[in-house]
């Protein structure tokens, strides 16, 4: 049988008691079970067991986008939009594309929310953060033993859609210039005959020193950042 549908709702009962001229005032924690989507499940019990409260379906809740607006059920939490509007500042654009485009879809402001990037040389792994949440993450190619990644706290320097480098005459697709140019985040590199080096690298510290993305998330990282960053 389905479990009836359950409300949550927490509020305060007050008592007054009047004795002998004097009065006393209780309060008292009534509590319910919130359940969002009627599904017959509280929504703590869902996310404990990590389903979307906001479907009715039995959807994992990083997988579940109920008002499909690009952010999934997870995200609308994490970012404090509504999860059930695609729209939450009804400036015209979808949730998802703001967050992906770093905008506050909280408010009609064009003004961009913070963002970082982190590279994990450990685990050869670049995560890109949007307000302080691990919206993306890639596997990098850092550099090798002898032409190590310089560790240290970096803002983008410049950009290039294609950089040329000198000192190993290759091309550098979708370059993000770290250190005054030092060295860079960039697509995997292209020698001048067309071929692109280091397909099966990524995952493993073999570059100059450079931190190279595949096909798709250099792109994606360098349309979405800005010198400064």
């Amino acid at each position: 049988m389905k479990p009836k549908p359950r409300l949550f709702i927490s509020f305060f009962v007050t008592t007054i008691i009047i004795m002998g001229g004097i009065v006393f005032v209780r309060s008292v924690l009534a509590t319910e079970i919130l359940d969002s989507d009627g599904d017959g499940y509280g929504d703590a019990e869902e996310l404990k067991s990590g389903y979307s409260p906001f479907n009715p379906a039995k959807v994992k809740i990083k997988d579940s986008d109920i008002d499909k607006d690009g952010l999934s059920d997870y995200w609308e939490l994490e970012f404090k939009t509504d999860p059930l509007k695609s729209d939450t500042d009804e400036d015209g654009f979808k949730d998802g594309l703001e967050i992906d485009s770093a905008r506050d879809p909280l408010a009609s402001s064009t003004k961009k929310l913070p963002q970082q990037i982190v590279i994990n040389l450990k685990q050869q792994q670049l995560t890109y953060f949007v307000s302080g949440k691990p919206w993306k993450q890639f596997i990098v190619s850092t550099g090798k033993a002898s032409t190590p990644t310089p560790q240290g706290s970096y803002k983008i320097f410049n950009k290039a859609p294609k950089a040329w480098s000198k000192a190993y005459g290759l091309w550098m697709p979708y370059w993000l210039g770290l250190n005054q140019g030092k060295f860079g985040i960039h697509e995997l590199p292209v020698w001048p005959s067309g071929y692109r080096e280091g397909a099966n690298h990524l995952g493993k510290p073999v570059s100059h020193g450079c931190i190279r993305l595949g096909v798709g998330p250099a792109q994606y990282l360098y349309e979405r950042v800005a010198t400064g960053t």
